[in-house]
C-alpha cells in the first residue's frame, strides 16, 4: 500500500441537515455535500465521501488522513438519551449529580428546572469508603469492591460511572473499583472512572461530567465502530475524531470517553477559523457558523480561539477543556411561528434534513428561514440541492402565505420579519461571547461560513456594528475543511492545590512535563474560582513563581478591574496539552470579484447575500471580504 502520509487528506462533518466532506489533494481541494442521514449517520459520511472521491480521482488507499466530526454525543445529550447507566458515589453522595450546586436553572422564571439526572435514583450506588483532601480516611475493603460489582450486575446496566471524594488526588479506590467490576462483568460494560475523565476538583462538575460520559460512550462506541468498519471496507484509514477541544484524537481514544465529544462538530469551524485569522490577515474574528438547524458562534483573539474549561451543554456541565462556542437554535431549516400572544418567532425547533423546508419539497408544511430567503430571492429558485433537491419558490411562498395570514401582515412583510427574528437570535449569541465578557464587537471582524452564514453575515454586522466580514470560498463545508486541517491534539488535566511558596523550579517544571503547551489555573486565596493563564503557543520551559503571579495579576486586572499585591496565591490545576501538527489548508481560489451590493454570489455550497449599503472585493486568494460603505 502506497506511504498515506504522502496522500490526500480527507475531512467529513455532520451535521443537522446536511453532511460535508472536503477532500485536500496535491491537484486542489475538493468540496461534497450529502443529506444527513439520522438513523446512521455512518451512511451520510459515506454518501459525502464518495462524492469527494469520485471529483478528485482518488483511490480510497490514497486518502492518508481521515478526520470526522459528528453530532451522535451531542444529540444524545441533548435528548437525554443514552446507555442504561449506575452511577457510584462514596456513600451519602449518590445524590450529589441531582442535588448539584442548588442554584435556579433561571433566576427569575420559577418554574425553570435543571434538567433530570441521566441516571436515575435506583441506579445509584453508595460505597463504603472515603478520601479527604490529604489522603485516605476509610480504606476501600476488597470484600465492599465486589460487593458494589455484584449489585451493578443485577441491576443489568450497560455502563457505569464511579466518582468518588477527592480522586481527582487519590484514585486508587476508584481503579479498585474499575478492576472489581471489569473482573466480574469483562467488556459487557462500559465503565467510566472520574479520575480518568476529568482529573480536577469540584465534585459536582467531576461528577456530572462522569455521568455523561459513562451514559453516551457505549451509543458514540457503537457508531464509531460502525464506522470504522464501512472505512475499512472501502479501503480508507480509520477515521481520527475531532474534540471538542479543536484537536483530533484516535478513534479508540474517543470511544472510550464520549464527554470529550460533544461538540465535536462546532469545534472543526472553530480550529478552521483560527486558520483563517492568520491567512486574511485579520488576527480578530468573531466566528459565525449558521448551518440548516442551529447556528454556532465564537471567538478568535490574537490568532487563537477562545478555549474553557467548563461549560453547560443543555445545562449539564462538561468539566473539560473545550472551544468556548455558543450555540442558538437558529438555522436554515429554523421552524417559523405565531406564538400564543400574537408575535413572530422562529426556531428553536427544526424542519432537519427530513421532511426540511416547505421549499425542498420533501413534505414539510411548515415556513423556515431557507423559505424567507428563497422568497426574497437571495436564493435562486429551481436551485439544485445535495441529494436532488430543487427549491420551490411556489411552495415557499404558500407556506409563508399561511403564517401571514396568521399574523395578520402581507407575505412579504412575514418573510422579512422571519429572517429580522433569525438575525436578531444569533446576534444574541454573539454578544454572549463579545459584550458579556468585556470584549467589543465593533473591534472585531465577522467571518461568517456554514451553508447559511454567509446569507444572513451583512444583516448580522449591521446589529452588531461591524464593518467587515471574511467569507471563506469554501465556507459551505468550512468545518469539514477544518477536520481535514486540525492538529492533532490530547489534553491532560490535573489539580494539585498548591501554595505560592510551594512552587519552586524544580516542582513547576515536574508539573509541566514534556508537554509542548502548558496552562496554569491560579487564584488568590480564598477565592472561590480562579483564572487560566500562560505564556503562550509554545513551552520551552514553565515560568517561575514570580512570572505566574505577574500573569494572574495581570489577567485579574483585565477580568475584574484590580489586583492586590499583597495577597497570597495558589496554584489550583495544570493543563498539559501535547500536540501534533496538522497538515492545515489554504483556501481554494475563486473567481475574483469587486461588486456593490445588492448582490448574490454563488459559493456551491453557500451564497453570499451582499445587501445595499456593502461591497463585496477578493475571491482569488480564496477569501472574499465584504466591506460597509456607508
Amino acid at each position: 500500500m502506497a506511504d498515506r502520509e504522502s496522500q490526500a487528506i480527507l475531512g467529513v462533518d455532520v451535521g443537522g441537515t446536511f453532511t460535508d466532506a472536503v477532500m485536500i489533494t496535491e491537484a486542489g481541494t475538493f468540496t461534497g455535500k450529502a443529506p444527513t442521514t439520522p438513523e446512521d449517520q455512518s451512511a451520510g459520511v459515506m454518501d459525502a465521501t464518495r462524492q469527494v472521491l469520485d471529483q478528485s480521482g482518488t483511490r480510497p488507499e490514497q486518502v492518508g488522513h481521515f478526520a470526522h466530526g459528528m453530532t451522535v454525543a451531542t444529540n444524545a445529550l441533548l435528548e437525554s438519551k443514552g446507555a442504561r447507566t449506575a452511577f457510584v458515589a462514596t456513600r451519602g453522595f449518590t445524590d450529589l449529580i441531582e442535588i448539584g450546586r442548588q442554584n435556579r436553572a433561571s433566576l427569575y422564571r420559577l418554574q425553570a428546572t435543571h434538567p433530570a439526572p441521566l441516571v436515575p435514583p435506583e441506579l445509584r450506588i453508595g460505597v463504603e469508603e472515603r478520601c479527604g483532601p490529604e489522603g485516605v480516611t476509610l480504606e476501600l475493603t476488597d470484600q465492599e469492591a465486589q460487593r458494589v460489582a455484584a449489585e451493578i450486575e443485577a441491576l443489568g446496566v450497560e455502563s457505569v460511572a464511579v466518582c468518588l471524594l477527592h480522586s481527582y488526588r487519590f484514585p486508587d479506590h476508584e481503579v479498585k473499583i474499575g478492576e472489581a467490576i471489569r473482573e466480574r462483568l469483562g467488556e459487557s460494560v462500559h465503565v467510566s472512572l472520574s479520575h480518568e475523565v476529568v482529573g480536577t476538583f469540584r465534585e459536582f462538575e467531576r461528577a456530572a461530567t462522569t455521568e455523561i460520559d459513562a451514559a453516551l460512550s457505549p451509543l458514540l462506541s457503537g457508531y464509531l465502530s460502525k464506522l470504522a468498519g464501512r472505512t475499512g471496507e472501502e479501503g480508507l484509514p480509520e477515521p481520527e475524531i475531532m474534540q471538542s477541544s479543536g484537536g483530533v484524537a484516535p478513534l479508540k481514544e474517543v470511544s472510550a470517553h464520549a464527554a470529550a465529544a460533544v461538540l465535536s462538530g462546532p469545534a472543526g469551524g472553530a480550529a478552521a477559523a483560527a486558520m483563517i485569522a492568520g491567512l486574511s490577515g485579520e488576527p480578530n474574528l468573531l466566528c459565525f457558523d449558521m448551518g440548516g438547524t442551529s447556528c454556532d458562534v465564537c471567538v478568535v483573539e490574537e490568532g487563537r480561539i477562545h478555549e474553557a474549561s467548563t461549560k453547560e451543554v443543555e445545562g449539564r456541565p462538561v468539566a473539560l477543556p473545550m472551544v468556548d462556542i455558543d450555540t442558538v437554535g437558529a438555522g436554515g431549516g429554523s421552524i417559523a411561528w405565531r406564538d400564543s400572544g400574537g408575535a413572530l418567532r422562529v426556531g428553536p425547533r427544526s424542519a432537519g434534513a427530513r421532511p426540511g423546508p416547505a421549499s425542498y419539497g420533501l413534505g414539510g408544511q411548515l415556513p423556515t428561514v431557507t423559505d424567507a430567503n428563497l422568497f426574497l430571492d437571495r436564493l435562486t429558485p429551481g436551485s439544485v440541492l445535495p441529494g436532488g433537491i430543487t427549491l420551490d419558490v411556489e411552495l415557499a411562498r404558500q407556506a409563508i402565505g399561511e403564517l401571514a395570514g396568521e399574523l395578520g401582515i402581507s407575505d412579504q412583510a412575514c418573510a422579512e420579519g422571519i429572517i429580522t427574528v433569525a438575525n436578531a437570535e444569533m446576534v444574541r449569541a454573539l454578544r454572549v461571547v463579545t459584550v458579556q465578557r468585556g470584549l467589543d464587537p465593533r473591534d472585531f471582524t465577522l467571518l461568517a461560513y456554514g451553508g447559511a452564514g454567509p446569507l444572513h453575515a451583512a444583516g448580522v454586522a449591521d446589529e452588531l456594528g461591524i464593518r467587515r466580514i471574511v467569507v471563506p470560498s469554501t465556507g459551505g463545508v468550512f468545518s469539514a475543511l477544518g477536520l481535514a486541517a486540525a492538529e492533532r491534539r490530547s489534553d491532560q488535566v490535573h489539580t494539585v492545590l498548591m501554595e505560592e511558596e510551594e512552587l519552586q523550579p524544580e516542582t513547576l517544571q515536574r508539573l509541566a512535563g514534556d508537554a509542548d503547551q502548558v496552562a496554569w489555573d491560579i487564584r488568590y486565596q480564598g477565592q472561590s474560582f480562579e483564572l487560566t493563564v500562560n505564556e503562550g503557543s509554545a513551552a520551552t520551559k514553565p515560568p517561575t513563581a514570580t512570572r505566574l503571579r505577574e500573569l494572574f495579576e495581570a489577567a485579574h486586572e483585565e477580568r475584574y478591574g484590580y489586583s492586590d499585591s499583597a495577597a497570597p496565591i495558589e496554584l489550583v490545576t495544570v493543563r498539559r496539552r501535547y500536540l501534533r501538527e496538522g497538515p492545515g489548508f489554504r483556501p481554494a481560489p475563486a473567481p475574483e470579484v469587486a461588486l456593490e451590493g445588492p448582490q448574490t454570489i454563488d459559493l456551491g455550497e453557500a451564497t453570499i447575500f451582499v445587501p445595499p449599503g456593502w461591497r463585496i472585493d477578493g475571491g482569488a486568494d480564496g477569501i472574499y471580504r465584504l466591506i460597509r460603505e456607508i
